[in-house]
């Protein structure tokens, strides 16, 4: 049975309608091209004030601009800012997609492209490997970064003050960071050692640490300006993938840095730090 819905009231249930209404002002905006603060006010049934503080608002954050010559509102270029990161998911699925074909068909294990979305690892896109006998669907899911393969390349290159404040909102209580196996790391110092060898060798493992008898390699996907954009990973079973890793390792290697010269990086032939 459903939770009864809560009606919002007062302030809660004012900043809501403006949101909404801010929205409707971007739809409105996408469909007509230009439109005038007196036009975008009748089309919304409030008052010319009210549409004047909501493009104000929306023009802050660069999603709508005002024309000079007429006063009319068109969207802004923050707009393609936000569709761009969209843009650049459906390219790594798109552009990674004959390599991990192939490096599944190579290693005959799972291959997966991750990206970094908020505190987790994102799952964009899987190829099946030709060992898998049992095949999970990754493709939506979310795992924790500090467990996984995938996690620690992406935790591994972003900023100090970022994964500073992803691994303080990971904490428990006990001040340790959450244990899913008994080989998780649970330290921030060992974490914090372990990205320093991420970055120093190019590739992260995580052996029987999100699952026992579950083994991960990654390795970093740049893009244009080098930067890491996402990451991809081969996983299958510790006793397959653990006797024969060197193997996994360079060749897992060897995609991402295909992948990444497919997104336009110019860079090395070998992906380092």
């Amino acid at each position: 049975m459903s939770e009864p819905v809560v009606p919002l009231r007062g302030a809660e249930a004012g900043a809501v309608q403006s949101v909404d209404r801010a929205l409707t002002i971007l739809e409105l905006l996408a469909a007509d091209g230009q439109l005038g603060v007196t036009e975008i006010a009748g089309l919304l049934g409030v008052h010319k004030s009210t549409a004047s503080r909501l493009l104000a608002t929306l023009e802050s954050h660069g999603l709508a601009e005002q024309l000079p010559d007429r006063g009319r509102y068109r969207l802004g270029v923050g707009v393609l800012r936000l569709a761009g990161a969209t843009r650049s998911r459906l390219d790594v699925v798109q552009e990674s997609r004959p390599v991990t074909k192939a490096l599944a068909t190579e290693i005959g294990e799972t291959v997966n492209i991750v990206i970094l979305s908020g505190r987790e690892t994102l799952y964009l896109d899987q190829v099946a490997g030709t060992s898998a006998l049992r095949i999970h669907n990754w493709v939506g899911k979310r795992n924790p970064l500090h467990a996984t393969a995938n996690g620690r390349v992406l935790l591994a290159h972003i900023s100090d003050t970022e994964r500073d404040a992803l691994l303080a909102a990971s904490v428990g209580s006990a001040g340790s960071l959450p244990r899913l196996t008994e080989h998780t790391v649970t330290s921030r110092a060992g974490l914090l050692a372990e990205l320093e060898q991420v970055r120093a060798r190019g590739y992260a493992v995580a052996r029987d640490e999100l699952e026992i008898g579950l083994t991960a390699v990654a390795a970093p996907i740049r893009g244009t300006d080098g930067s890491v954009i996402a990451s991809l990973s081969a996983s299958g079973p510790t006793f397959r993938v653990a006797d024969r890793l060197d193997g996994v390792v360079a060749a897992v290697m060897s995609a991402a840095v295909a992948v990444s010269h497919r997104m336009g990086w110019a860079g090395p032939s070998r992906l380092s730090s």
